[in-house]
């Protein structure tokens, strides 16, 4: 009979314990559904960036016009200018000489068709035969060659 006597205050704790956890359940319950009265306004204002940036295309020139600095520039100095993929950078004369030794119209030929790693005509395959041979002409005059560049 004593074990019996020691467990009745047991179930009397588990009882209260459990009334409290219903009852702080039936709290948290209560609430629920309900939506907080939002300022809207003041919301967006709080979630506003620290800075802004709005990308622009820039003027497109127009097609053939494009000059060989700013098609260097924009399509080849992405590897001539840290020779990425084994691309020659501009300006190293002594890798640059062999290729100069081909002449104008053999740099021209290999620009357009890719070589090595390069696609044809860089990738940009809107540039005209005249663009490319600006370009050709400027990255191979950066390394010493005196090649004229069509106008």
């Amino acid at each position: 009979m004593s074990d019996l006597g020691r467990s009745a205050p047991v179930r009397s704790y588990a009882r209260i314990a459990l009334s409290i956890g219903v009852a702080a359940l039936a709290t948290q319950l209560v609430g629920c559904g309900k939506k907080a009265a939002v300022d809207e306004e003041l919301a967006a204002k709080l979630v506003q960036p620290v800075a802004k940036i709005e990308l622009a295309a820039a003027p497109a020139a127009a097609p053939g016009s494009r000059k060989g600095e700013d098609i260097f520039k924009a399509v080849c100095a992405a590897c001539h200018e840290s020779g990425a993929a084994g691309a020659p950078k501009a300006g190293d004369k002594a890798a640059w000489g062999p290729r100069i030794a081909q002449g104008f119209e053999g740099l021209v030929k290999s620009a357009a068709a890719g070589k090595n790693a390069m696609p044809p005509r860089g990738g940009a395959a809107d540039l005209t035969d005249d663009e490319l041979k600006r370009a050709v002409a400027f990255l191979a005059n950066k390394a010493g060659a005196s090649f004229k560049a069509p106008e």
